[in-house]
């Protein structure tokens, strides 16, 4: 004991020195972010057009967000023509702008012949359904021939593109679902059903409203896609630079200032953005290269801004909207799902702050420069009027108008806002580029709510969804807690390689029906498996957002998703505390009572976040640590009992550290 006392006393006075906080950035810290999202996220990876044919995708792409605007705000038409007309289009624009292959070096100006053949053929099979949609619907399922042929190309054709555009693991996992679907009858015990024909899988996938063109894509097409183009022209107003300045000026000067002022600028970024990936590289470029000034190490830096880009997910009032999806899955209000949402945010995201204000706090790191941080007041005195179109977003929302009619109101407001100084304002060039960039993002999520629309068809063709909630419970012998395990792990690998919104739909189809078995109310059971979800995208091995992050650190990717896994350790018990105790997510409690719990479970994150970093005040004997998680977890769980446990345990190991402190500095 003395010898390790000896080894703690060296190291804890060498963390006590100071570093140098000096973080300008060179030229050499500038990254390449439009490369990166290419190498790593599949949808940023497009062909490059120039002059005429530029302006053609562009002009495209602008129609398309325009054709949405109309369809969402003045058309009548019955919804099953507005779903594949609005799938038909993004096909068409998909094939022009995705290469087959994801590192293919393709001539500039160039389309192959064979995806303009796929493109007509893909985007005529759904415009097949729109110009016949009477004729298909007075039949009342008794297809033709040619009905057949059509809605079997069309799911064949949608799959390509969804493999240039999301990646083979949703691909093979929907190939699985369908043969699970047409081999049913050789399939023995619980699992095996009478089999379904072809004919019955494609007419049951592609002509009713449970399959491509199910709720999925009717959420994406009428409320994710003005949501996409609200973040758009936000975006072009110069939002997402004032949320920088700000978490600059309340973080900027702190311990560890630049990686806290990544926490916030990202939550705060993540909401509005659909991507994880596209997050973290949008903010990254700027606060990586800023945090890996500041003295934190490569992975570190990176895992940092992965973790905050994927909490954005989660973080209300838009969730990257999946919020939208999760209302109209589980018919429960908008409004009651994002005030459930706060608290489990609030949680995760100051679990992260916690982490690196201890990690700075060993390495001895300082803030900014005080005279290199923007004034907060005078920010918002002079950019305050950009969140105006937020304000008017979830005034509207939670006041019981539709999503639509919320998001539209947001775009004209944020429109509006733009004109109150020179240098927001938005030009016919500007308007344009928001309604093509818009386009451009809302092209991946359309693909994946379509897709994901045949997972959902066929388990609802197959009743696979209560097989595997049955069979997942006899093999968790009844004990909650291990059923809760297995659909964890469950989620997490579905969820890998996913865009958010898809990753969603996966979850509430197959994984969330288990945890509902359990007795857990609805609305905990589809946030547990959204959050597990979500963190897929920071789980190795496939840890995309973590992966991102290392290409602009420069650091080693597996390293980086595993000091990720850490940092967001939050993301991995609250989940199972709301499941039990749905108190966490203000169900069925008082206001007293909610602020009690954050009160109590905020300390336990204190007492979390030391115990994993090892240091408080000092650095931790590892019976410390273990103490201090323990508490952490007393507290996070809402209970009297146990929150006078956790409490009295973190105040004895800070009376302790403070003592220690002052030996070590006397000595």
């Amino acid at each position: 004991m003395v010898m390790k006392d000896k080894f703690l006393k060296k190291k804890n006075t060498a963390v006590l020195a100071e570093h140098p906080s000096d973080v300008s950035l060179n030229q050499e810290d500038v990254v390449d972010a439009d490369k990166i999202l290419a190498e790593v996220d599949r949808e940023s990876n497009t062909r490059q057009f120039t002059g005429v044919r530029r302006k053609m995708i562009r002009y495209s792409l602008i129609g398309f967000s325009l054709y949405a605007l109309w369809m969402n705000t003045f058309s009548t038409l019955p919804e099953q023509i507005r779903r594949a007309s609005f799938v038909g289009i993004i096909i068409f624009i998909a094939f022009m702008l995705y290469p087959a292959k994801k590192n293919g070096t393709e001539k500039i100006n160039h389309v192959p012949w064979y995806d303009w053949i796929l493109a007509i053929v893909g985007a005529g099979s759904f415009f097949y359904m729109v110009f016949n949609f009477s004729s298909i619907a007075s039949r009342a399922g008794a297809f033709t021939q040619l009905d057949i042929i059509i809605g079997g190309i069309a799911i064949l054709v949608l799959m390509e593109i969804c493999r240039r555009v999301l990646g083979l693991p949703i691909l093979v996992l929907v190939c699985g679902f369908i043969l699970y679907a047409y081999f049913g009858n050789y399939i023995s015990g619980s699992f095996g059903h009478r089999g379904f024909s072809l004919q019955r899988i494609i007419t049951h996938l592609f002509y009713t409203t449970e399959g491509v063109i199910g709720t999925p894509l009717g959420v994406c097409s009428t409320f994710i896609v003005l949501f996409i183009l609200f973040g758009s022209f936000l975006e072009k107003t110069g939002v997402g630079q004032f949320f920088i300045d700000i978490a600059n000026s309340i973080a900027g000067s702190a311990v560890g200032g630049p990686a806290k002022v990544a926490v916030i600028a990202s939550a705060l970024q993540g909401t509005i953005s659909g991507s994880s990936v596209a997050n973290t590289v949008g903010s990254g470029s700027f606060t990586i290269p800023m945090m890996k000034k500041a003295g934190y190490r490569p992975e570190f830096a990176a895992a940092v801004e992965a973790v905050a880009s994927t909490g954005g997910q989660i973080m209300p009032p838009i969730m990257g909207a999946a919020a939208f999806l999760m209302a109209e899955i589980t018919n429960i209000s908008y409004a009651t799902i994002i005030t459930a949402a706060i608290v489990p945010a609030l949680l995760y995201f100051a679990g992260v702050w916690l982490m690196i204000h201890y990690e700075a706090k060993k390495l001895g790191l300082k803030g900014m420069d005080k005279k290199d941080i923007p004034n907060f007041f005078a920010l918002v005195k002079r950019n305050g009027y950009l969140i105006l179109p937020l304000i008017v977003l979830v005034y509207l929302l939670t006041s019981g108008a539709t999503p639509s009619r919320s998001a539209t109101f947001a775009i004209l407001t944020a429109i509006i806002v733009s004109f109150f100084r020179k240098e927001t304002r938005l030009t016919w060039t500007t308007l344009g580029d928001a309604l093509e960039n818009g386009a451009r993002s809302t092209l991946g999520v359309g693909l994946a709510c379509s897709i994901a629309g045949i997972i959902v068809g066929i388990v609802t063709l197959t009743g696979i969804g209560l097989k595997l909630a049955a069979n997942l419970l006899a093999m968790s012998g009844g004990i909650p807690l291990l059923a809760l395990f297995f659909t964890m792990l469950a989620s997490i690998v579905l969820g890998m390689g996913m865009p958010t919104t898809a990753n969603y739909v996966i979850m509430a189809t197959i994984t969330a029906p288990i945890v509902v078995q359990l007795g857990v109310p609805v609305l905990a059971a589809h946030m547990f498996v959204f959050y597990f979800g979500i963190v897929a995208d920071i789980t190795p091995p496939v840890a995309l957002a973590a992966y991102a992050g290392s290409a602009i650190a420069k650091s080693n990717p597996f390293r980086t998703g595993c000091t990720a896994l850490k940092l967001a350790i939050t993301a991995f018990i609250v989940p199972y505390i709301f499941a039990m105790n749905p108190s966490l997510l203000m169900i069925d409690t008082q206001w007293y009572e909610v602020i009690w719990i954050m009160c109590t479970a905020l300390i336990g994150m204190v007492g979390i976040s030391s115990g994993m970093e090892g240091y408080m005040q000092i650095l931790m004997r590892w019976w410390e640590r273990v103490i201090c998680v323990g508490a952490g977890l007393m507290l996070i769980i809402p209970e009297g009992f146990t929150d006078i446990i956790g409490v009295a345990l973190i105040l004895g190991i800070v009376i302790l550290q403070k003592y220690r402190l002052k030996h070590l500095e006397l000595d």
